[in-house]
């Protein structure tokens, strides 16, 4: 069973060329998976179809939630597919089992006046306040990833063209940024040279006070610090931003389509989950202001 698992991941990082935290979502379903297989007395009963519904009826019985059951059913069916493409297997037991069907809700979103108070709070007359605003100004404006805007190097960033290069399991996509945010990093780019670099070989552009990449954690930290600042009572991540620019760009009448490239959706059903909040805002205009509403 080892055997398999490690090539499985192998295939899922050299081939298919996923990102590590995917790759890590797998891995914890997996290694779940055949810890609770690990126990039965039968050698094969990890392949055997009454193993998954048994294992998929304990999260059930635990409370997970609908989508972590789907996740676990996804990881297992990618799994047991490349089992038995490779024949490791002789059958899928998780072939035609079906999904919980999980409700998209429209993803919680901040508004523009919320966003400005955020984008407000760091201190640009402060090295860390400037890495900072060009940080959170980025996000805003690009709506990338936050794995990806630590990710970013220095060749990625394109302030002559307005264009920030971003690069995520082997894809790559070209997105315009604003002047804001073009401002914003270019202020930082000469504090980084200043303050931040240890090394002039480090390609990273985001850096932390050891002139090291700045991690995912470190950059959550600083949003959580600046929405306290901002005394915004709500759970915010740093996906949050990202669901504020596709939230507030499909207000205003972009391309959904244009919307989903900038995202990355391989899907439109992806990016189609921020209308219900646009039909929401235009029933209210509607009901404020037509004479017979």
């Amino acid at each position: 069973m080892d055997i398999c698992v490690e090539k499985f991941f192998r295939y899922l990082s050299e081939e298919r060329k996923l990102s590590k935290n995917t790759i890590d979502s797998y891995n914890r379903d997996i290694k779940q998976y055949i810890a609770h297989a690990s126990g039965h007395t039968s050698e094969d009963y990890w392949k055997e179809k009454v193993s998954v519904v048994n294992y998929l009826r304990m999260l059930q019985q635990k409370g997970r939630a609908a989508a972590t059951i789907h996740r676990s059913v996804v990881s297992l069916r990618a799994f047991f597919q490349f089992l038995v493409r490779n024949e490791f297997v002789c059958s899928d037991p998780i072939d035609d089992f079906q999904s919980p069907k999980i409700e998209k809700k429209m993803p919680m979103t901040l508004t523009i006046e919320e966003i400005d108070t955020i984008l407000s709070k760091p201190d640009i007359r402060t090295p860390i306040g400037i890495r900072d605003k060009a940080m959170l100004e980025l996000l805003y404006a690009s709506g990338i990833k936050v794995s990806e805007l630590v990710s970013l190097n220095n060749l990625d960033i394109n302030l002559e063209s307005g264009y920030i290069f971003c690069r995520n399991s082997g894809k790559e996509r070209v997105i315009p940024i604003g002047k804001s945010a073009a401002e914003a990093i270019k202020l930082y780019e000469r504090e980084r040279l200043e303050h931040f670099i240890r090394s002039m070989d480090v390609d990273a552009f985001f850096l932390n006070n050891h002139g090291q990449r700045l991690s995912r954690q470190g950059f959550w930290k600083i949003l959580k610090k600046y929405c306290e600042s901002a005394n915004i009572n709500k759970e915010i991540s740093p996906h949050t931003l990202r669901h504020s620019f596709a939230s507030h760009l499909i207000e205003r009448g972009a391309d959904i389509h244009a919307v989903k490239e900038m995202l990355g959706h391989t899907d439109i059903a992806s990016t189609q989950v921020y209308k219900p909040e646009l039909k929401r805002k235009l029933k209210e205009v509607y009901s404020s202001h037509h004479p017979r509403a």
